[in-house]
């Protein structure tokens, strides 16, 4: 009878227990239970006056889900924009090679900061702390999403989304609570958890990836299906020129499309300047013409949103036509994130190379010598013309041109003058210049 009472009284202890573990609310997810889920974002303040260093910022670029540059206004910074790595998280990549979740996570991040009223970066200590890279800064991100509110930890925030992997969040400042954001977001099967298909993310057999990490790595993914968007600029020939804006570099980046002699019924409709695309095709290396283009393209009419394919998304889009001076044209650098092995780091590249297949507009370029090529074949009539623009020399390469008549245009009408010129960035001979098309794109002074 005594362990009849006793059992019966440690039953009624646990029942208590739950119950009161119950009327407390908020249960957190642990041991396989999925439990209420936490707002952690909200449960860390903002210290503006402690000693982390901390300073109000504006955006100056949306990069990413877990990279942005900032504009900054901090004696003890040197320079005005801050490229911010966020502390404790890693999204998918959605700027290079793109991965399961990386663009959602980047529209995440974008829109929160693209609404929010104020803004504020958090250093870890009370300086500013380098990344692996050595031009990024590991920061906590704080946005107010609405005038005189709290600020919200979108680091925190990014975790318990799912939208982020553990970057050393343990050892970090709010890492104890950052660690409880990754177990509840895989509690609750929270997007990388989640074990369903990313509805932004296609996974057919081509390597998804932008037009900026295909021109910066364009060995990489030689003889490789690869896709990408962009927009249709140009047609040379049996070939297209695509182009699309990159964040981090702030510029165009383009490839040549070579779709051949024969057209699939329904493609060239497809491949019309100002049309944006989704392109499927194999990445080549030209011999001929010393360049890399897209080749193998396929179009199924009947099934025309096929993402296997090479698909429409929208009419009406136009070349960018970036005015561009020839001194950066010849001399500028570009600084661009790549992933080698496991780590990224910030690689130096020529601007024109990373600007081949994007169009550019040139002004106040005079004209200094005109080649024409007489050889015997189809090329005959066009003209290398050669100019400078204070002391820098640009070449600029013409198809074969004609009047409003049909007339081929000869190097006289070029001889002397000073011209303004649009046109799309290629190489011959290992050197960038500028593809002049039709008269239309010129101008003269």
């Amino acid at each position: 009878m005594n362990n009849i009472k006793k059992i019966s009284a440690i039953v009624l202890l646990i029942c208590v227990v739950l119950t009161s573990l119950v009327a407390c609310g908020e249960k957190p997810a642990g041991n396989g239970d999925k439990g209420d889920f936490i707002d952690y974002a909200s449960q860390v303040k903002l210290d503006l006056n402690g000693a982390n260093k901390t300073v109000e910022v504006k955006v100056k670029q949306l990069i990413d889900g877990d990279t942005t540059h900032f504009y900054i206004d901090d004696a003890s910074f040197d320079g005005d924009v801050i490229k911010a790595r966020y502390i404790a998280v890693n999204t998918p990549e959605s700027t290079g090679q793109i991965e399961e979740w990386g663009k959602t996570a980047s529209n995440f991040t974008k829109e929160k900061l693209s609404n929010a009223k104020s803004i504020v970066i958090e250093s870890e200590d009370s300086g500013w702390n380098a990344d692996s890279t050595g031009e990024r800064y590991l920061l906590w991100v704080w946005y107010q999403d609405e005038e005189g509110g709290e600020y919200r930890n979108l680091n925190l925030e990014l975790l318990q989304e799912g939208l982020a992997i553990a970057s050393a969040t343990s050892s970090s400042k709010y890492g104890e609570l950052g660690i409880k954001a990754i177990d509840q977001a895989k509690a609750h099967k929270k997007h990388i958890y989640s074990g369903e298909k990313d509805p932004n993310f296609y996974y057919g057999g081509c390597i998804e990836l932008t037009l900026k990490e295909l021109r910066a790595n364009p060995e990489k993914y030689q003889n490789k299906t690869v896709a990408f968007t962009g927009v249709i600029t140009k047609n040379k020939g049996q070939q297209v020129y695509v182009e699309a804006y990159d964040e981090e570099t702030n510029m165009y980046h383009g490839i040549a499309v070579y779709y051949g002699f024969s057209v699939k019924y329904g493609l060239a409709d497809i491949l019309q300047p100002g049309n944006k695309v989704r392109i499927v095709g194999s990445m080549q290396y030209y011999e001929a013409g010393d360049s890399y283009q897209i080749a193998d393209l396929d179009y199924d009419m009947m099934n025309p949103t096929d993402q296997s394919k090479v698909m429409l998304i929208e009419k009406g889009a136009k070349a960018a036509f970036v005015e561009t001076s020839a001194e950066k044209f010849a001399k500028g650098k570009v600084e661009v994130t790549v992933v080698e092995g496991e780590e990224e780091k910030i690689k130096e590249y020529d601007y024109a190379d990373l600007a081949i297949g994007s169009t550019i507009s040139m002004k106040n370029l005079t004209v200094k010598s005109v080649y024409t090529t007489n050889n015997g074949g189809d090329h005959d009539g066009a003209m290398t013309i050669t100019c400078r623009s204070g002391n820098t020399q640009i070449t600029v390469r013409t198809e074969v041109l004609t009047d409003k008549n049909g007339n081929v245009i000869k190097a006289d009408r070029f001889e002397g003058k000073t011209i303004d010129v649009k046109g799309v960035v290629d190489t011959y001979d290992g050197d960038c210049q500028i593809i002049l098309l039709t008269m239309d794109d010129v101008k003269f002074h």
